[in-house]
Order: structure tokens, then C-alpha cells, then sequence
């Protein structure tokens, strides 16, 4: 587990909706959010969130429009 030049280590977050946030690691994590197995300086947690956050898109709006090009067809 590596620190940020600010002495800070940092977790990965993950909400219902899909979106990600950077959080200070020794601060507990908010309602409604849950931490994913990425821990580390703020380069190495935005590395991860940039691999797997591809769609900006909230998750409920996703499955809306997915249900929408469903019923289009």
C-alpha cells in the first residue's frame, strides 16, 4: 500500500449506480457506498477507475436505454 505525496492512501469506492470515487483510506466509507479491492496513492486508485469506469453513464440509465433499444426492435 503505497501514499500520495500528501501522505494520503486512498480507496476505491463503487455505488449502486456504478460510479466510482476516490475516498482517504482511513475515513469511513458513506452510505450507499462500497469499497472495491483497490487501495493505494491517488495515481494507482485513478489508474483502476480509469480502467473500469468506461461508461460515465449511471447504471439505471443504462439498463433504460437498454430496455428502450429492446423494445424498439
Amino acid at each position: 500500500m503505497s501514499e500520495d505525496a500528501d501522505g494520503q492512501t486512498y480507496v476505491v469506492l463503487v455505488n449502486e449506480e456504478e460510479q466510482y470515487s476516490l475516498w482517504p483510506a482511513h475515513k469511513a466509507a458513506p452510505a450507499g457506498w462500497s469499497a472495491v479491492d483497490c487501495t493505494g496513492d491517488k495515481e494507482t486508485c485513478m489508474a483502476y477507475v480509469d480502467a473500469h469506469w468506461t461508461d460515465m453513464r449511471p447504471k439505471s440509465l443504462r439498463d433504460q436505454m437498454s430496455g428502450a433499444q429492446g423494445s424498439a426492435a
